[in-house]
């Protein structure tokens, strides 16, 4: 299997663990959106601890590659809280929708920053499968759901800085369980002082949903992590929009609702375009960049 197949394949289960997640977040119940995401995160951090630790990979990091942990923790811990609030206050396919806008404004950035191509075939592609995603979401902005949907669009812009700090971490050869961990540790941190003194009790079956949230994050977290190191952002995060499908399937068992036929059409533009990806990618495939891809 080369790089590219083993990215699409990474993405993939990065989805699932992500839609489990979001899932998990959604059945929790009205805990803080804070107090749901120190949990979530701190499973992530405990596993990347022991894989970094068994590995015997140490917890150090190249010194150039500290400003970019440090972009990457602080983008991702404020997509996060944005998407746990609009996950909490929002349909979770609606929700889960505008966070997965984090593909589109991956591609941006790592244009902008990274300096990787965009074909004029790629970017109508894009295109294509997020006018597919506004078929699923069909966002009605009425007042009472304008705040949570502006932090569910945040979240995703934000997503979609920290994906594109991945990929730079790994063209730079730092060692995927250790971007992990940092991010987790780093978010940790930041929703510590909530805990301490705005903790809300919780019951058990609600903390192990949440470790349940925290465990699908962290399939979630290595799934892109890996893939993103494996192959540039116009290369696979199209197949990022199958969480939209894992959704689909989680609120029809678990809360009854069948897609209609808009939402169908929906469907059928993102994986049509998934699948038209693949093959121009294939077909015009470039040599690319050596990537250590260590530790996966």
């Amino acid at each position: 299997m080369n790089t590219k197949n083993k990215a699409i394949v990474c993405i993939l289960i990065s989805a699932f663990g992500f839609s489990i997640m979001n899932l998990c977040v959604k059945l929790s119940g009205d805990l803080p959106s804070i107090e749901k995401s120190f949990f979530r995160n701190l499973v992530a951090a405990i596993i990347a601890f022991i894989l970094l630790y068994r590995s015997k990979a140490g917890f150090s990091c190249k010194k150039e590659n500290l400003p970019a942990l440090i972009l990457r923790a602080v983008l991702g811990t404020i997509g996060i809280f944005c998407n746990f609030y609009a996950l909490s206050h929002m349909v979770l396919s609606d929700a889960s929708m505008l966070n997965k806008l984090s593909p589109f404004f991956t591609l941006i950035f790592s244009y902008i920053f990274l300096k990787e191509k965009l074909s004029p075939f790629q970017c109508i592609a894009i295109v294509i499968a997020f006018i597919g995603s506004l078929f699923i979401i069909k966002p009605s902005f009425d007042l009472s759901a304008t705040f949570p949907a502006l932090c569910g669009f945040i979240g995703g812009v934000c997503a979609g800085g920290a994906y594109t700090c991945v990929r730079y971490l790994g063209i730079k050869g730092e060692k995927g369980p250790f971007i992990v961990f940092f991010f987790s540790a780093f978010s940790c941190l930041a929703a510590l002082p909530y805990m301490i003194f705005f903790f809300e009790p919780m019951t058990l079956q609600q903390f192990l949903i949440l470790i349940g949230a925290g465990a699908g994050a962290a399939v979630g977290q290595f799934g892109i992590t890996a893939a993103y190191k494996y192959a540039p952002a116009r290369e696979i995060s199209i197949y990022d929009y199958t969480l939209v499908i894992f959704a689909a399937i989680w609120s029809f068992i678990f809360f009854g609702e069948l897609p209609d036929w808009i939402s169908i059409l929906g469907y059928v533009l993102i994986f049509g375009m998934s699948a038209l990806m693949f093959l121009y990618n294939n077909r015009h495939a470039e040599p690319a960049r050596p990537v250590k891809a260590r530790n996966h």
